[in-house]
């Protein structure tokens, strides 16, 4: 018997588009599903009826049928559905509640009245499984991005869910980061939905495959049959392992733009985040830092755009600097794209228009910018601090949530704007972003070629 059954949904937000047109589908116990797809294909939104989020908490119009275990959506609430189904969203930020680590997978637990004495044991388990059982004490507002990614994964492990929904899980992971957590949903005796656009691990860790594509299920197969779909109609989400882009014009005779001579920083009375770090990146150059989670990329990209003042060392810059950070829909003001965009040129909208248009994003101009996508908030961003034309341009995972097609267009923009003679600097972990450089970040700072 089918452990859930999608029949014929279609979904459209308040006021928006048709998120999902005659999606059916059904999921047995303990396979793997690789849900695929550009940016604002549905994916998202699938993943959320499986929750009983759409229609329940996000409204809309909502049509055909959700059955979770027997259960109807439209009758069962989230609330209903907590013990049978567990999500990783794409912001974990957004999804974090308590302030230490331990609390946090604990209070998942709680709500569903697990006996006291199991609670302890199970959290500390779960922490266990995804590799972060050193971060039980700390505050989850200390963590980067990708470890608070990994502790709402043991949340969810902790609940042993039958139903396991992770969006764009491994965004902001680094590579041994993103091993242990596919590890741990292996080793996860339920179902799996998973939206990722890191197609490859996507696809070693699946069962089947889903693709969509305006609201539509185009393909559902075996992975091996999806392959050869993806490789004759899709190609880049059939590529193997990421490649990695290192421009040979290392432009070393440039001047530089923005210098860290012997930078140390630390958060409050924590521990030390960078210790006598050095680093320079020159006009029409692309400097990538790399590293693992917590290892401080975050924090030398804000010093380098001049968010934080070192404690120790001097940060000099020639010109304006301007950053995105890592989840920019927590800094959107305006109530279109447009202006959005148009903010940072002084409401200029004839600039704005051509930069959405550079980003994808012409046809998104007059929309809400919190009824994008993920990954089309992501590209709103990129559009919003390069539309400025600043000397330096920082940017902080920049292709979080973003399709392969999509993270192509933006390698080529961030090459177009070093070739115009601005300097960029990008914390990330994907390494089919270009670079003339390659920095890892850690005890040391240390070219990584």
């Amino acid at each position: 018997m089918a452990l859930a059954v999608v029949s014929d949904v279609s979904y459209a937000y308040p006021d928006g588009a048709d998120a999902l047109r005659g999606v059916s589908l059904e999921i047995e116990p303990g396979e793997v599903i690789a849900l695929l797809g550009p940016s604002g294909s549905g994916k998202s939104t699938l993943l959320r009826a499986l929750a009983g989020l759409v229609p329940h908490f996000h409204g809309g119009r909502f049509a055909g049928r959700v059955e979770i275990a027997g259960l109807d959506t439209r009758r069962a609430r989230p609330a209903e559905l907590a013990g049978i189904v567990a999500s990783v969203f794409q912001d974990p930020e957004d999804q974090v509640v308590m302030a230490i680590v331990e609390n946090e997978v604990a209070f998942g637990l709680e709500n569903l009245g697990t006996k006291p004495a199991e609670i302890a044991p199970r959290a500390a388990a779960a922490l266990d499984q995804v590799g972060v059982a050193h971060l039980a004490g700390r505050r989850t507002a200390e963590l980067s991005g990708g470890e608070l990614q990994r502790v709402c994964l043991a949340s969810a492990l902790a609940l042993e869910p039958h139903l396991l929904l992770l969006d764009e899980p491994t965004s902001q992971l680094d590579e041994d980061g993103a091993t242990a957590f596919l590890a741990a949903v292996a080793d996860a005796e339920c179902a799996v939905v998973l939206s990722e656009h890191r197609i490859e691990r996507a696809l070693a860790l699946a069962t089947r495959v889903l693709y969509m594509e305006d609201g539509q299920a185009l393909v559902d197969a075996p992975v091996a049959e999806a392959r050869r779909w993806l490789a004759a109609n899709r190609p880049r989400y059939s590529a193997g392992a990421e490649e990695t882009l290192c421009l040979s014009n290392t432009r070393s005779g440039d001047e530089p733009v923005v210098e860290v001579d012997a930078v140390s920083f630390g958060y409050g009375a924590g521990r030390q985040v960078l210790d006598g770090v050095s680093l320079i990146v020159r006009r029409g150059e692309i400097v990538a830092l790399e590293g693992a989670n917590g290892s401080g990329k975050t924090t030398l990209a804000k010093l380098a755009a001049g968010l934080l003042e070192p404690t120790a060392g001097a940060v000099r810059r020639i010109g304006r600097a301007t950053y995105l950070s890592q989840d920019p829909g927590r800094y959107l003001v305006k109530e279109t794209v447009l202006d959005e965009v148009a903010l940072g040129v002084d409401g200029d909208r004839t600039r704005a228009r051509d930069a959405l248009d550079r980003f994808g994003l012409g046809f998104a101009a007059a929309r809400h910018p919190r009824d994008l996508s993920s990954g089309e908030r992501e590209r709103l961003g990129l559009a919003a601090v390069s539309v400025s034309e600043p000397d330096l341009l920082v940017l902080d995972e920049p292709t979080r949530g973003v399709d392969p097609d999509r993270m192509a267009e933006i390698g080529a923009l961030l090459v177009a704007q070093a070739e115009a003679g601005q300097a960029v600097l990008i914390a990330t972990h994907d390494r089919s972003l270009p670079a003339h450089r390659r920095i890892r970040v850690g005890v040391e700072v240390t070219d990584a070629f």
